[in-house]
């Protein structure tokens, strides 16, 4: 009979019962013990048991499918799954193929009812465990939190922790920059967005090394670590790490926050709709554009704006802001002016026509290239099946390259599965009909559409639009059923880049 044996623990072996060499040196005596085994195949893991995801398991279940082991052998059931829905999936699928299951320290047979009873059994028992040890370690986080002690996460900018005391002190360097963003908020009552351009201006960076946005400057406005407590599961404990700001300024930041949010509230209730968001893409930066708005003495002003430029500020990009509505009517524009040009359609139907049938041949030729492969792979498989048989060559001699044949015939098959699904979801080329009636049907849609509708079709006819500056605005079209193609119109610009209101 021939055995596989899989070995598996969860993170380190200095804190584990049973090692992996443990684990792999008692099995091997075990399959030795067994008259008729012959141990085969070893596969092994360093990953939790909570799921199957794990790459020798299902290599394991790949190879049991194929015949290469009769039995799979572990040293206890909790190595294979900590969980009776895992452990109930692996044994279907060993029995699919008929491979046998076996514990070297627990003895059942998989074979009878009883014997299938007790391996569940013993999986609602290492799922039992998996549970106890999850309670224990949060209680300990808990009580930890509650001793003031830190218990994991990202570092809050302007400390350091001490892995002797697992504390919070102070990191110098950062430290001072703390109530310098309080003050700037509290008294100088600059806006989220304000603080970060000054900081970026001022050649300050985050803990990572990163320009200051918008959010990283909320993050440090909204954390009680600066008041010296910490976080664990939404409570905060008293910690005797030193605050960084005093019990005044917090609350008097926290107020102004709550102010500024019920503000962002009331200018929802009066939003605009973003027709070209998702769509616009910074030649500069490569980021999408994001709509944005503001008030100034005579409105309110909506724009888009770079993503990197809208969180970092000019030291994320310095693209220039363009204004939604101007923006938007000349997309629109350049739409229908493309679509009504008979030159246009005609260039981009032969050309999605020349890609569709490039690609079909591409594929027949790859299809190919994969049955030849596959023929000749299962041949040498034959042959070396054949010497063993015959006697002319031995398992040690031919069982190495039958591994390496038996895992290409499965890169292949698959690559084959691969280029099945393609040929199903091949496209077929534009429909010219379809062009005909999109075209008298296009500028009312766009016109006198509802704004959702509005969004579909330009999510249907438009591929990209590449901002290369204020006045330089390329869509890049796409024929519905075709391949993308790419429009020599530019969009018909007449506006000026945005300043701040």
């Amino acid at each position: 009979m021939r055995i596989a044996t899989y070995t598996r623990i969860s993170t380190d072996e200095e804190h584990q019962p049973f090692s992996l060499g443990a684990q792999a040196d008692r099995l091997r005596k075990y399959v030795g013990s067994q008259e008729g085994w012959e141990l085969v195949r070893e596969f092994t893991d360093q990953m939790s048991g909570a799921g199957l995801e794990r790459p020798n398991l299902q290599r394991a279940l790949l190879e049991a499918k194929a015949g290469r082991f009769d039995l799979l052998l572990v040293y206890r059931v909790d190595r294979l799954a900590r969980s009776v829905r895992g452990l109930a999936q692996v044994l279907e699928e060993l029995d699919a193929a008929n491979v046998a299951f076996r514990s070297a320290t627990e003895p059942f047979d998989t074979s009878s009812p009883a014997g299938r009873m007790m391996v569940q059994m013993l999986g609602v028992f290492a799922e039992f465990e998996r549970a106890t040890i999850i309670d224990r370690v949060i209680a300990g986080m808990e009580r930890k939190a509650a001793r003031g002690e830190w218990c994991g996460g990202q570092r809050p900018f302007g400390y350091l922790i001490d892995k002797a005391t697992s504390t919070l002190v102070v990191k110098e360097d950062e430290a001072a920059l703390v109530p310098y963003i309080f003050r700037l908020y509290v008294k100088d009552r600059l806006g989220a967005n304000a603080i970060a351009a000054r900081l970026n201006q001022e050649e300050y960076r985050t803990r990572n090394g990163r320009p200051w946005s918008h959010m990283s400057v909320l993050t440090i406005l909204r954390n009680r670590a600066y008041l010296g407590e910490v976080l664990f599961r939404g409570s905060y404990h008293a910690s005797a790490h030193p605050p960084l700001i005093d019990q005044a300024t917090f609350a008097a930041a926290g107020e102004l926050l709550a102010e500024h949010s019920d503000d962002k509230a009331a200018c929802r209730s009066n939003s605009y709709d973003y027709i070209l968001s998702r769509l616009l893409v910074c030649a500069m930066c490569g980021k999408r554009y994001v709509g944005a708005a503001a008030h100034g003495r005579n409105g309110r002003y909506e724009y888009y704006v770079c993503f990197s430029r809208q969180r970092y500020g000019s030291a994320g990009c310095t693209a220039d802001r363009l204004p939604a509505r101007e923006l938007e009517e000349s997309i629109l524009a350049a739409i229908g002016s493309a679509y009504s040009d008979a030159a246009f359609v005609d260039r981009a139907f032969a050309d999605a026509l020349r890609r569709v049938q490039a690609t079909s041949s591409q594929v027949d030729d790859e299809r190919r290239r994969v049955e030849a492969e596959l023929k000749k792979t299962e041949a040498a498989i034959d042959r070396y099946l054949a010497a063993f048989e015959d006697g002319s060559m031995s398992s040690a001699q031919c069982g190495p390259r039958l591994e390496q044949l038996s895992s290409r015939l499965r890169q292949l098959q698959a690559r084959r599965d691969e280029i099945d699904d393609v040929e199903q979801h091949q496209p077929e080329g534009p429909d010219r009909d379809q062009i005909t009636a999109l075209q008298g049907q296009l500028a009312h849609a766009l016109r006198h559409g509802e704004v959702a509708t509005v969004k579909t079709v330009l999510r249907e006819l438009v591929a990209s639009i590449d901002v290369h500056d204020g006045r330089l605005v390329r869509p890049r079209f796409r024929i519905p059923g075709a391949v993308r193609t790419r429009s020599r119109l530019a969009a018909p610009t007449g506006f000026e880049p945005v300043s701040p209101p």
